[in-house]
This record gives structure tokens, C-alpha cells and sequence, in this order.
């Protein structure tokens, strides 16, 4: 019963931080995974789908824009962790979570660095919180295509940046990163 977590969104300008935990069925196991940044979206939501059918147990939850605000995105990340193992169906025996950090949780854990690419539940995770956020960034794409958040799902590019400065921020916007902040001074 090992539970791999991910998050996708640290490094954005708008939006939410989501995180994933997966707990694998060793007996259905999945082709294919990895890292979900190495994946073409198509294959992502194909990956994302089996997850979401073979899986023992798995949960998605996130940290929305104020709460990044408020206690910094290193902390929102670690409390969107915390929210995804607690949303698990089962109790898993070992926490394993991409990174160098571990949420304070009530099961054994350990950070891995790099293992979206080395552990499969940790893969797994990854494609569910990435296609999760890319999902939601689509829909803020729906509401304000003037911004292009089906191109950089929210993160600092030049086309995002100038958006920024001609439109201005939104409530989607995380004010405390910097990009954000001093445009609003």
C-alpha cells in the first residue's frame, strides 16, 4: 500500500497548486508511466483515465490562489499534499512524495527527489494533479481568453506577461508572486 504524491502548479502565476496521491493495484498495473511533464497532453488523459479505473485508492485536492498568498506557495504545496493522502478511500503504509520536502501526515513518509521519473505511484500522481490543473486552467481559458491560459496554463511567459500588463491581474492571479505584486503597486 504505497501512496505516491504530486503536485503540478508551484511555479505559475495564476491559478490553483494541486496535488495527487495514488495508491497502485499491483495487480492492474499501468504501461507507460511517467514523469508528467515528459507526456504529450493526449497521452496525459489517456494515462490520467486508466489511473483513475485501475487504481486502489486515489484522491486530488488543492490549495486555492488566496491560500497561496497567504502562507506562500511552499506551504500551500505541502497542504494541498496533506488534503490529497487525507482524501484517500484507504490508509496507505508508506508515503512516498516527489520532492525534498514531506506534509506533516499521520502515515510514514519520505521525500524522493526526482521521483515522478523513478516511482510509478509517484508518476501516476503527477498525471493526475497535472492534468487536474491543466483542466482547470482551460476553464479560465473559457472565461478570459484575452490572457491565453490554454497556451501557458498560467505560467510567466512573455505572451502571459504582456496580457498581464495590458488587462491586468486577475483574482486568479497569485498576487504574491512578483510578476503579479508589481504590477498592482
Amino acid at each position: 500500500m504505497i501512496c505516491g504524491v504530486d503536485e503540478a502548479g508551484r511555479g505559475p502565476l495564476a491559478g490553483p497548486v494541486v496535488a495527487a496521491a495514488v495508491i497502485l493495484d499491483p495487480a492492474r498495473p499501468i504501461v507507460g508511466l511517467a514523469d508528467s511533464k515528459k507526456l504529450s497532453a493526449a497521452r496525459r488523459e489517456r494515462l490520467a483515465s486508466e489511473i483513475r479505473e485501475k487504481a486502489l485508492a486515489w484522491a486530488v485536492a488543492e490549495a486555492s490562489v488566496a491560500e497561496i498568498d497567504a502562507i506562500n506557495i511552499l506551504q500551500a504545496t505541502l497542504l494541498a499534499m496533506q488534503r490529497a493522502v487525507a482524501g484517500l478511500a484507504l490508509p496507505p503504509a508508506e508515503v512516498l512524495i516527489d520532492g525534498n520536502r514531506c506534509p506533516v501526515l499521520s502515515f510514514p513518509a519520505r521525500a524522493i527527489i526526482g521521483g515522478d521519473a523513478l516511482v510509478a505511484e509517484i508518476s501516476a500522481a503527477s498525471i493526475l494533479a497535472k492534468t487536474v490543473r491543466d483542466a482547470g486552467m482551460l476553464d479560465l481559458h473559457a472565461r478570459y481568453p484575452q490572457y491565453g491560459f490554454d497556451r501557458h496554463k498560467g505560467y510567466g511567459t512573455v505572451v502571459h506577461l504582456e496580457a498581464l500588463r495590458l488587462h491586468g491581474p486577475l483574482a486568479a492571479h497569485r498576487k504574491s508572486f512578483s510578476p503579479v505584486r508589481d504590477l498592482l503597486r
